[in-house]
């Protein structure tokens, strides 16, 4: 009693199902993750090397043309990551979520060779990191969803996170990269850009290799009416003998959910229908938020653009700014690595977002008071930067916030999306709000480097805003999943959310015990549901989480 553990207290999972299995799968599954956070932060600081603006012609050229060149570099892979995202829906639906992510790892090995080919060739640099963007955009949007379908409830957030600690240490591993082979590499050789370029390769490589070991997963298959093969799957997984309570009991509820919705087989308009009903919409209306909002946290234009971020902090050398770029990259790991064994599943999503938001906001109001005042990058160009105290805590307030919202919302809103959506239209909501993700990480992206240029201070109030915004929603509209099954999931957003948000805050029951209603209203219960009447079970929400 009172330990500490890394898993949800509160649910009936006995401690074989938290195995060695499921973490390695879980592991090679976010190799994925981790070529998405080595691409997404590796660019930024390439294009800040002197031999990469030599052979791409952007050293003497007007400010605003290199506004332009950089926005596409960067926002064509977020582009080529929507339309990935979408295109996966069909191929996770049909195929399978096993074979998605071999074919999603296939076309980023296609763009990252692309990108280390290009010589020159800023055509070749776009098409690769569109072609790249295609195959993470499909794998972001299948991996956490697949991950959810084999976990758990007691360590599907941790496990989750395990994809966001790869995404965020992928990054943390282009920033120095890209140092190193600034330090180590004479900048007359090519290789200084194309060595951080090809080592993307690697992890994309081992996804292709290692996911071949891995199984599908078992609702997937239960979808397609093989409870046998789902079965079978469940009790390796679970690492328990098919005959035991648990395994039962989740077969009975996924086999429940599945024979519930598939008594009439949902065709594509009948599924983009659904996403409007009771119960659904206002789960598609938090996961879009949520997923959308994510990108402007202030933490995206530092890892795309790091370079130009900590110039305008008066830090001049590509190496020192390739350098407070790798200090960046670790203080994301740490907070993701915070999230992932403390936040999830001990403060818990809900709480996790409020606090992330309300201490997020902080450093970039500090960091916009700071710019405003002592304009550090004119004092830099004209060489007369003096880093006092002031200009230190704000290099500092940097890593802070990059901590802070890794350990919160870079997390919880992919293991959000990834755990709300009925079975039946999963994938097609998960495609959704990965597809959003990746508008909003566009919009910043092309953005940015106009942001930086003509609004300066501000933009640090304007994300800033945006959070103390975010923090606010959160309170009153996103409800706790903690601890809940996927099968439980329904019955939370069948009430409006800021009636079960409230009502989770007092520990009050969310639902109606079906006789208990029908005697409080003086009906008979087998005569109200004759009229068309449905209750759902009382579970408290600490009992749901039992289940």
């Amino acid at each position: 009693m009172g330990c500490f553990t890394t898993h949800a207290s509160g649910t009936l999972d006995p401690p074989e199902v938290r195995n060695w299995r499921l973490h390695v799968i879980a592991c090679i599954a976010s190799m994925s993750a981790l070529a998405m956070g080595y691409d997404t932060a590796v660019i930024g600081g390439t294009m800040a090397l002197d031999s990469f603006r030599r052979d791409f012609g952007t050293i003497n050229i007007p400010q605003t043309q290199r506004d332009t060149i950089q926005g596409n570099i960067v926002s064509t892979f977020q582009a080529g990551c929507f339309f990935g995202a979408l295109f996966a829906f069909p191929l996770a639906e049909k195929l399978g979520r096993k074979k998605t992510m071999i074919i999603a790892s296939s076309v980023f090995l296609l763009g990252g060779t692309l990108m280390t080919a290009a010589r020159g060739s800023l055509n070749m640099i776009y098409g690769g990191r569109a072609i790249a963007g295609l195959g993470i955009g499909a794998s972001s949007m299948t991996v956490p969803v697949y991950i959810a379908e084999i976990a758990p409830p007691s360590v599907r957030g941790r496990l989750i996170g395990i994809f966001e600690i790869a995404s965020q240490g992928g990054g943390m591993l282009g920033f120095w990269i890209n140092y190193a082979c600034d330090r180590t590499i004479d900048v007359n050789n090519q290789a200084q850009w194309t060595i951080p370029l090809a080592v993307q390769l690697i992890p994309g490589l081992l996804l292709l290799l290692g996911v071949a070991w891995c199984p599908e997963s078992p609702r997937w298959l239960a979808r397609g009416d093989n409870f046998d093969g789902a079965e079978r799957i469940l009790t390796k997984l679970r690492n328990l003998d098919s005959s035991h309570a648990y395994i039962q009991h989740e077969m009975s509820e996924i086999r429940a959910q599945v024979e519930e919705r598939s008594t009439n087989r949902m065709s594509k308009k009948a599924q983009f229908k659904k996403l409007f009903q009771k119960g659904v919409r206002n789960r598609m209306a938090i996961g879009l938020s949520l997923m959308f909002l994510q990108s402007f946290t202030g933490v995206n234009i530092i890892t795309y653009y790091a370079p130009r971020i900590f110039e305008t902090l008066g830090i001049s050398g590509t190496s020192l700014k390739l350098f407070s770029t790798g200090f960046y990259g670790i203080a994301k790991t740490l907070g993701m690595c915070t999230f992932t064994f403390v936040v999830v599943e001990r403060v818990g999503r809900r709480k996790g977002l409020i606090w992330g938001a309300a201490l997020g906001c902080i450093p970039m109001w500090y960091i916009g008071g700071y710019v405003m005042k002592a304009d550090p990058a004119a004092a830099a160009a004209a060489g007369t930067v003096n880093r006092d105290g002031w200009g230190y805590l704000a290099m500092v307030c940097v890593y802070i916030n990059a901590f802070i919202i890794c350990a919160t919302w870079q997390g919880i809103t992919w293991t959000y999306a990834s755990e709300i959506f009925p079975l039946d239209i999963r994938m097609l909501c998960v495609s959704l709000t990965t597809a959003d993700t990746w508008l909003g990480s566009f919009i910043i992206a092309r953005s940015t480097p106009y942001m930086i240029s003509d609004l300066g201070y501000g933009a640090y109030f304007f994300f800033a805003s945006i959070l103390v915004a975010m923090g606010i929603w959160s309170f009153f509209f996103v409800p706790e999943t903690k601890g809940i099954t996927l099968e439980d999931m329904d019955a939370l957003f069948l009430k409006p959310m800021h009636k079960a948000v409230w009502a989770q805050v007092r520990g009050k029951p969310l639902f109606v015990d079906e006789d208990e209603a029908a005697r409080g209203k003086g009906l008979d219960p087998v005569k109200e549901k004759n009229m068309g009447i449905e209750h759902v079970e009382t579970i408290s929400p600490n009992k749901r989480g039992e289940m």
